[in-house]
């Protein structure tokens, strides 16, 4: 069920809220956080989408920030609930004029009391999360550099701005990476690495932070390639006294694992979509501290 709500207040859109529960039987008891989203210069409806999807695992409000292009002061708004919400209920808030400016004054009365606040930007990121209205209420703060033209310079802004809290899904991107790289390394003799050799797509900050993260924790030298026609990583090679680790997956869904004195094997590793990484930052709303260390690893060895 979609409600439209043109010109209205957020007392209105309250209300509104309230009776559509009682006449839909929709409840919120289960909702563990809300997730606001600004979606300022994104698609709102993917976003929505894909914090949809992503509510299944974290059932929640969703208040999405979708300014319009108007002069005139003014709020419209829609409340979507039941089958049109996915497992939240999802307010839509398109504010025009002078309203813009006060994103925080809008979200503040829609919020669930006393649950964790997320903010999500999909698109463009923000001078400083932590100063922005929306990031001075969250608990966690999301961007996402990959669509960033200079992903090197966003990641350095991120680094000198970064507070607990923040984190990129650039990051999330290679979770599944580090995971087998590290299970790789504890079955090697010898498990020193002098290189680690990455190749993948131009212009990635996953890349970025994982060769931050490898030189980081192992304090090897990082030698990144890129190809203008990948799709993400695609193969990471990690030289030592015992040889070559290597994780291949040049078709971006199968990866094959080669390993010294082991035969090579092939796992499933497709690329991870954009639903599964913000679940994943959904999951956990305490501090990444690992994240916040390879960021400022990379800033300062960049």
């Amino acid at each position: 069920m979609i409600i439209e709500l043109p010109a209205t207040t957020t007392v209105e859109i309250n209300r509104r809220l309230v009776e559509a529960r009682k006449e839909g039987g929709v409840i919120t008891l289960g909702r563990v956080m809300t997730l606001v989203i600004d979606a300022t210069g994104a698609d709102a409806e993917d976003a929505i989408a894909t914090a949809n999807v992503a509510s299944r695992e974290h059932p929640c409000r969703i208040i999405v920030i979708a300014p319009q292009d108007a002069d005139e002061a003014r709020l419209d708004a829609e409340i979507r609930v039941g089958g049109d919400a996915g497992a939240s209920e999802v307010i839509v808030l398109r504010p025009a004029g002078e309203q813009i400016a006060h994103e925080d004054t809008l979200v503040a009365p829609l919020l669930l009391p006393d649950a964790p606040i997320v903010a999500w930007w999909p698109a463009g990121v923000p001078e400083d999360t932590s100063v922005t209205g929306l990031g001075l209420m969250a608990q966690r703060r999301i961007t996402d550099s990959k669509g960033e033209p200079e992903p090197s310079a966003t990641l350095k802004r991120l680094a000198k701005c970064y507070r607990p809290g923040d984190t990129d899904l650039a990051w999330s991107r290679v979770t599944s990476w580090r995971a087998l790289l590290a299970s790789a390394l504890e079955q090697v003799a010898k498990p020193q690495v002098t290189l680690a050799r990455i190749h993948g797509d131009t212009n990635s900050p996953s890349i970025l932070l994982l060769g931050a993260w490898l030189r980081d924790r192992l304090g090897c030298e990082i030698e990144a390639t890129y190809d203008d026609a990948a799709q993400g990583l695609q193969h990471i090679v990690l030289e030592t006294p015992s040889g070559e680790i290597g994780i291949y997956r040049p078709d971006g869904h199968n990866a094959t694992i080669v390993q010294p004195g082991q035969p090579s094997h092939v796992i499933a590793l497709p690329a991870r979509t954009l639903n599964e990484c913000l679940a994943e930052e959904l999951r956990r709303l305490d501090d990444d501290a690992v994240y916040g260390e390879v960021l400022l690893a990379f800033a300062e060895g960049a």
